[in-house]
C-alpha cells in the first residue's frame, strides 16, 4: 500500500530531525538503557547497511561506508530526534571472520535480540541482485527464536530494472512467509535513486509515533 501524503510527510519529518551518534556497543552489558522504541539494521556483510542508514538521515558520514566487508564487529547506537533510537548491527556471513568471532557475533546478537524489550522491528537488508541467501536465512531463524519482528528489505534496486526489482520482491517474499517474526511488507530501496525511502522512513515513523503517543 502507498502511503498517503500526510503520512509521508510525519516520515519525513521525523528523519530530518538531528540524529546523534550514541555509543558503539561490543557486548550486551554496555548497551546503555533508553525508553525509546529501537530500529535495529542488520543484514550481511557489503548489503549497503551505512549507506541506507546514510540516505534514510540525510547524511553522509552518519554511518561509516567501509570497503573491507566484515570490519565492523559492534552495535553502533543513534539518537533520532529524541524520538527512535537505531542501531547498527555488525555485518554477518563474511567468509575472511575467524570462527571466533562469528560465534562472538552471534552470541551478541542474539542477546541482543532477546534482552532488548524496546526494540520496535529489525530491518533485515537483502542485496536485490542476489536475494535471500543462506546467511539471510539463518538470521531470519535466529530472528524467529527471539521473537523479533523483522522487515525485509532489499538493497541496491537501482542495479536492477523494474521487472527484476518485481521478481525480486516477489522471491524474498516467498521466503519470509515462511517465518513467523515476518513483517508481510517487503520494502525495495536504493541508497542511490532513494527509491522506497519515503515508505521506509513511513514505516519505521509509525512505530515511533505509537510509542510516542502512549507516553503524552
Amino acid at each position: 500500500m502507498t502511503p498517503g501524503r500526510g503520512a509521508l510527510r510525519h516520515g519525513q519529518l521525523l528523519f530530518t530531525q538531528e540524529c546523534k551518534f550514541i555509543r558503539p556497543v561490543r557486548a550486551f552489558e554496555d548497551l546503555p538503557p533508553t525508553k525509546l522504541p529501537e530500529v535495529a539494521f542488520a543484514g550481511r556483510s557489503n548489503v549497503g547497511k551505512s549507506s541506507l542508514l546514510n540516505a534514510l538521515t540525510n547524511r553522509k558520514t552518519l554511518a561509516r561506508v567501509s570497503n573491507t566487508p566484515g570490519r565492523t564487529r559492534e552495535i553502533n547506537l543513534f539518537d533520532l530526534g529524541g524520538r527512535l533510537t537505531l542501531a547498527d548491527l555488525p555485518g554477518y556471513g563474511f567468509a575472511r571472520v575467524s570462527k571466533a568471532m562469528s560465534a562472538d557475533w552471534r552470541r551478541l546478537i542474539e542477546a541482543y535480540l532477546r534482552g532488548r524489550p524496546q526494540l520496535r522491528r529489525v530491518c533485515l537488508l537483502v542485496d536485490a541482485r542476489h536475494g535471500a541467501n543462506d546467511n539471510d536465512r539463518t538470521m531470519m531463524e535466529i530472528l524467529d527464536e527471539a521473537a523479533a519482528s523483522f522487515l525485509v528489505v532489499l538493497t541496491k534496486t537501482d542495479k536492477l530494472n523494474d521487472s527484476q526489482i518485481a521478481e525480486a520482491v516477489n522471491a524474498v517474499t516467498a521466503v519470509a512467509k515462511a517465518h513467523t517474526a515476518a513483517h508481510p511488507d517487503v520494502i525495495a530501496t536504493s541508497a542511490d535513486t532513494k527509491k522506497g525511502l519515503p515508505e521506509l522512513r513511513v514505516h519505521l515513523a509509525n512505530l515511533a509515533e505509537t510509542v510516542y503517543k502512549a507516553r503524552r
